[in-house]
């Protein structure tokens, strides 16, 4: 067989052989069959909550596994098209299955990145915060960027986005905004984009037609189940409420239905305006409180990674992890990880991945050298 299908089957078997080690095959396999088994007892479903917590723990399982399953038998489907089309001398279908193992290589680069999600939270939902920083208008307009971005993101991997909280700007885009997104590993994959991001363009809003520098802080933080159990005191928490904005005319909130919590202890501070009644405001934002809160005990226990008020450093100059050049050339480039790239539309219509896995892979730790 030729020499670059044996390196690309090489290359592929050892990324198998990641995958299964990293999911500790074995008892992955019979955890799953303890799992499915669960799942099927017409028990399980008087408790709605656990039903939900084993059906996504199953939902999670059972992918990993039949990604190795679907990996390993695409290999050997690739492999026998390959060495048919080498006795024959057929080169077009040799290339074919080139293509077919480098498309399976994707895959498996992939699904290693995912095995990485391991973290206590990384299956959940996850709420993402975005606040515009100094600048007026530009930011604002910057802050409503990113919000599309990280939408199409999630729509492009199967997720769902709700917004909890929004504040527009005065004139284009918003101030902040509170999306929470729904969907495997959601928390996992977007707990890579917190910290703050920087755009350099020529301004749409300047009519000398001069290039700007905006900056935009992204914070992302776990849905957490009702089952976890975070104790917070209510006299070391503080409500507000206030009028929700409106579209106008009829639609105007004539009622103090939005809730503000802040956590004095800690300063921590959610938000919530788009239910229909204070009392369900109420309910959201403590849900968005405690998951707050547990996400800084999340920090706490993970040594390697920053303080959780380390993270939450000044909009501005200094603390960029990635800057998005529009002029006088196209870049986006993350700082962390050296990853960049002069497709700044994919980019902002939400092609993330490439800087996802990589920051990943960067804060787990878990290159294939130190797997190996």
């Amino acid at each position: 067989m030729r020499v670059d299908v044996e390196a690309a089957k090489a290359d592929i078997e050892q990324s198998i052989e990641l995958l299964r080690r990293r999911l500790d095959w074995e008892p992955a396999l019979r955890k799953l069959d303890e799992l499915n088994a669960r799942v099927e007892d017409p028990t399980l479903w008087n408790d709605p909550d656990e039903a939900q917590a084993v059906s996504r723990e199953r939902s999670r399982l059972s992918a990993q596994v039949e990604a190795v399953h679907g990996l390993e038998r695409d290999l050997a489907d690739a492999l026998g098209y390959a060495e048919l089309a080498d006795e024959e001398g057929d080169e077009a279908s040799l290339d074919e299955a080139r293509a077919q193992l480098r498309e399976i290589k994707e895959r498996a680069a992939r699904a290693e990145l995912e095995a990485l999600l391991s973290g206590e939270a990384d299956g959940n939902d996850a709420y993402v915060e975005i606040n515009s920083g100094a600048g007026g208008t530009e930011s604002n307009d910057w802050a409503g960027m990113l919000l599309r971005m990280y939408t199409r993101w999630a729509q492009a991997h199967g997720m769902s986005v709700d917004v909890i909280e929004e504040t527009a700007g005065e004139q284009a885009g918003i101030k902040s905004v509170t999306l929470q997104v729904k969907g495997t590993n959601a928390y996992g994959w977007l707990k890579t984009e917190a910290g703050v991001h920087r755009l350099v363009r020529i301004s749409p809003y300047d009519s000398s037609a001069r290039r700007h520098t905006s900056f935009a802080s992204v914070w992302v933080y776990p849905v957490i189940d009702d089952n976890i159990e975070i104790e917070i005191n209510p006299a070391d928490v503080r409500t507000d409420t206030y009028r929700a904005s409106g579209a106008g005319g009829q639609h105007v909130n004539k009622t103090d239905s939005a809730v503000r919590l802040t956590h004095i202890p800690t300063g921590i501070a959610v938000a919530c305006q788009t239910q229909r009644s204070q009392h369900q405001n109420r309910d959201q934002a403590w849900k968005m409180l405690r998951a707050r809160l547990y996400e800084l005990e999340l920090e706490k226990r993970e040594a390697a990674q920053q303080a959780l008020e380390d993270q939450k450093t000044d909009i501005g100059w200094g603390h960029q992890i990635r800057s998005y050049v529009l002029q006088p050339y196209q870049m986006v480039k993350d700082l962390r990880t050296e990853v960049e790239t002069s497709d700044t539309q994919g980019v902002l219509d939400g092609d993330l991945d490439a800087f996802m896995g990589a920051a990943l892979a960067q804060r787990v730790g878990a290159t294939r050298d130190a797997a190996a």
